[in-house]
């Protein structure tokens, strides 16, 4: 893994950059091969004395993410990885068969098992609960966020009217807005 370590209203000290890279490095354990991937961390320091780190690990097969919020620093690391690694021991079983059914030749999870007696997170199987069809109409991100608002939703699906496209809107943590459209 190649990391990419930047701070927000923080110096990264070559201790805090050596720290991360380590730890984030435990989770090459549970790959099959060697992972080829750029491991992005950002670490951000809040005048209310709160830091955050969110980091992101773009592979050819999916993306593991995870951000965590803490008044210390190496603290907010350490239970990132701890999300991070609650992340694969959960998910590790389906990505791997779901790339068996795909024809591929190599899982991408191994089956390491940490040394502390954790039992592995059982799924119990995703299932559509509900399907709901309805028309999309075209129009422009500003009005998908009022009608989004006024549904009291967290996102809207609806066709761009420029592009004719299926957008989604959606709201964030922050609580500020957020957009996906395809790439074309």
């Amino acid at each position: 893994m190649r990391y990419n370590v930047r701070g927000e209203n923080i110096e990264i000290t070559p201790a805090l950059r050596e720290y991360a890279e380590k730890k984030i490095g435990k989770l090459e354990r549970y790959f099959e091969e060697s992972v080829d991937a750029n491991v992005n961390i950002n670490l951000k320091y809040y005048n209310e004395k709160e830091s955050k780190i969110e980091v992101t690990i773009p592979m050819t097969d999916l993306v593991l993410r995870a951000e965590e919020n803490h008044q210390d620093m190496y603290a907010a690391i350490d239970l990132v990885v701890n999300k991070l690694e609650r992340q694969i021991r959960k998910h590790k079983t389906k990505v791997n068969r779901k790339l068996r059914e795909q024809g591929a030749p190599k899982f991408v999870f191994s089956n390491y098992q940490p040394e502390e007696n954790i039992q592995e997170e059982v799924d119990e199987q995703d299932e559509v609960v509900r399907t709901k069809r309805f028309n999309l109409k075209p129009m422009d991100s500003e009005e998908a966020i009022l009608q989004m608002d006024m549904l009291g939703h967290s996102f809207f699906v609806y066709t761009d009217a420029k592009t004719n496209k299926t957008n989604v809107v959606y709201k964030r943590k922050d609580g500020k807005y957020g957009l996906i459209e395809p790439h074309v």
